[in-house]
């Protein structure tokens, strides 16, 4: 049996060290939208309890990426090739909530984005953070050198 699009992404990505690393699970996958969910770890806080920005970006850009991914074709892949981070406010709490979405799909790249809110013991969120994103999207039984130029 095939697994749908946002399940082959949930897999994908969850097959990532970094994700694993980083305790990525997703609470919601569908075309064109996600919503990854990361512990707050001391071993990624620059002081206690407040997460350093990089772990932000990785949380935000794997929901913003995971999300244009769902709408590729079977067979095609997506990665990473921009990405622009805006910190609102502290990222704080018992974990960060990303809320991925796609903005604009074409065949070769996909704007993304997604907001990212510092969850509390209580449960409430606090937006800290927005990214956009481009992905570029790739045939991966293509060979590299057949794939065409960003320009």
């Amino acid at each position: 049996m095939t697994m749908s699009m946002p399940e082959a992404v949930r897999s994908a990505v969850l097959a990532m060290p970094m994700a694993k690393t980083l305790q990525l699970a997703f609470r919601r996958i569908e075309a064109g939208a996600t919503e990854v969910e990361m512990p707050v770890l001391d071993a990624f806080c620059f002081r206690p309890g407040q997460l350093q920005a990089t772990a932000v970006f990785a949380v935000a850009d794997f929901a913003a990426v995971s999300a244009a991914g769902t709408l590729l074709p079977s067979g095609w892949i997506n990665a990473t090739i921009d990405g622009t981070l805006k910190l609102l406010a502290p990222a704080r709490g018992t974990h960060l909530r990303a809320r991925g979405r796609v903005v604009d799909a074409s065949r070769l790249l996909t704007i993304c984005a997604a907001e990212v809110y510092a969850v509390g013991d209580d449960g409430q969120e606090q937006l800290c953070a927005t990214l956009l994103g481009t992905a570029r999207n790739i045939d991966a039984a293509a060979p590299a050198r057949t794939q065409p130029p960003l320009s």
